[in-house]
């Protein structure tokens, strides 16, 4: 899906890698080639003006984060920015519990509005709804044909009495649906080869008498910023709730999808991408993102050494107050656990980076260190100072270890609390001992 868009950005991001440093004047060539490849995938102009100024804007003013290099830190900034575009969080296609709800497809002819009736109550059978399609499109020929012939393939009731009233005969099709069991009613309304005013007030009177609760457009993925203008004339008339864009399997360009939502400001619910009935995905932005740039793995380690930056600001808050205590090393153990591997995290961090990797650290290590800690009082915690012979033996015994691991620990832990004051001055190569801290105990 978008290979094509996707290998472009790449070869744009090539030389966003490359830098060192960033500045105005060694980051604006990487944006324009980005700029480019946005506008020759038919992303809305304005969209994407919008787009690389928050980039630039932010990627000038960002603080770089030391464990990686500041084109990744660019691309993440990058993608954080198109996900907003994209409508930033997942929109669910909501299905009330034990209440018949109705959905209204719209669309220009052609978009693919019968197939996804008929995918989108393969969806919602399979979430434990009911579901049913109304056939309302008195003008295509063999329109309700076509539907019958694809319902009854796939096993979902099809009521397809069309007379010459339409809204009248629409709400007795819905009227015997929900009669007969359906709770998710799918409409598949009549499209046109363009936008008329016939067509929308049709549409409009049908939306006034139905009152569905949702509308979604169905928009062609391969029509580009045309797909766009549609969407911008139906949210004038019908205020619809979403979008779903189809044939995304196909040739298309991905400016369709990468602009719709920011110029509608309505979410994209669902993407077609392919003919199986199946081929229909809730559309989440951010793995969308993800998709567009393939640059997942870059995502992920800046997310993380972000976080990483966050938990050293606040260990050194504590060190400025020469506070450090047991509790606070047990919390930072807790925290990198959730990461991941220690010794993966370690050299992603901050104060880690490169000059870690050859630092050998045993994730079982750290059973015993909790053991200690845990056999220890919150007293003895906050203040390790307090721990005498008794003590330790009382600690020693309720960790399942020996007063010798308990020294090393204690000796260990002191040698460590110097060691943080320093990172921020003096860099990693002065703490070569930190690799007893954490293997020796």
């Amino acid at each position: 899906m978008l290979e094509e868009f996707t290998e472009k950005i790449n070869i744009a991001f090539k030389k966003l890698r490359g830098l060192a440093t960033i500045n105005e004047k060694n980051i604006n060539e990487p944006l324009r080639d980005l700029k480019r490849v946005l506008l020759e995938a038919d992303v809305n102009y304005k969209v994407v003006k919008s787009l690389m100024e928050q980039v630039q804007k932010k990627s000038l003013g960002q603080e770089v984060i030391r464990s990686i290099t500041p084109g990744q830190q660019v691309i993440k900034i990058f993608y954080d920015e198109l996900k907003k575009i994209l409508g930033n969080s997942t929109s669910e296609f909501i299905m009330r519990p034990n209440n018949p709800m109705t959905v209204m497809i719209v669309g220009l002819q052609g978009s693919g509005k019968t197939t996804l009736c008929v995918k989108l109550s393969h969806y919602a059978r399979k979430k434990g709804r009911k579901p049913s399609i109304i056939a309302a499109d008195p003008y295509r020929p063999a329109a309700a044909k076509q539907l019958e012939i694809m319902g009854k393939a796939t096993n979902i009731p099809v009521f397809s009495r069309i007379t010459e009233d339409l809204i009248l005969s629409t709400k007795e099709n819905i009227e015997d649906a929900k009669k007969s069991g359906y709770d998710i009613i799918i409409m598949d309304t009549a499209g046109r080869l363009h936008i008329d005013e016939e067509m929308m007030d049709e549409l409009v009177e049908l939306k006034q008498e139905v009152v569905p609760d949702e509308i979604l457009l169905v928009t062609d993925g391969m029509t580009g910023q045309d797909a766009v203008k549609t969407a911008v004339e139906f949210q004038k008339k019908l205020d619809f709730t979403g979008i779903v864009i189809t044939k995304l399997d196909g040739d298309a360009k991905g400016g369709a999808a990468l602009s719709m939502s920011a110029v509608t400001g309505k979410p994209i619910k669902f993407i077609g991408i392919g003919e199986k009935l199946g081929d229909i995905e809730v559309f989440h932005p951010d793995r969308f993102a993800s998709r567009i740039l393939g640059m997942g793995d870059i995502i992920s380690l800046v997310e993380k050494a972000e976080h990483a930056t966050d938990r050293e600001r606040e260990l050194q808050k504590k060190l400025k107050l020469d506070n450090f205590t047991f509790q606070d090393f047990y919390d930072q153990i807790q925290q990198l656990k959730k990461m991941g591997p220690i010794q993966q995290i370690l050299e992603m961090i901050p104060f880690g980076g490169k000059s870690l990797k050859g630092l050998k650290i045993d994730d079982k290590q750290f059973v015993k260190i909790e053991a200690l800690i845990n056999s220890m009082t919150k007293e003895e915690r906050e203040n390790p100072r307090i721990i005498n012979g008794n003590r330790k033996k009382r600690i020693a015994k309720g960790s399942g270890t020996n007063i010798e691991d308990v020294n090393r620990l204690l000796k260990q832990f002191i040698q460590m609390q110097k060691m943080l004051k320093n990172f921020s001055r003096f860099g990693l190569k002065k703490f070569g001992k930190m690799q007893t801290l954490f293997g020796g105990i």
